[in-house]
């Protein structure tokens, strides 16, 4: 399934982590292990974020994406499931709605 993950990193560990260049590893590391069709790092509310667009296969992976992040970055985290266009279409054809 189709999802994303968005994570607002706490500003002192991540700080740390530049420093030491744990966080440049760690990104390079989940998106070895994400292979995202989509990968965006800019400021949300004041702090560093991160977004990956991935798909996972199975709810188990939670533990492994989630943990280094929570460890490493002090990092608040968010993971839903999404669409792109084709997949929107898709569901509301299935749905039985109308579309252009």
């Amino acid at each position: 399934m189709r999802m994303m993950l968005r994570a607002v990193l706490d500003t002192e560990a991540s700080n740390q982590a530049i420093n030491n260049g744990s966080l440049q590893k760690l990104m390079g590391t989940m998106t070895e292990k994400l292979k995202p069709e989509a990968a965006y790092f800019g400021p949300s509310n004041g702090c560093r974020c991160c977004t990956f667009v991935f798909d996972m296969k199975d709810s188990s992976e939670m533990p492994a994406i989630a943990e280094p992040l929570f460890e490493l970055l002090g990092a608040k985290f968010e993971l839903h499931p999404v669409m792109n266009a084709d997949d929107l279409q898709k569901g509301l054809a299935a749905a039985g709605v109308q579309t252009m």
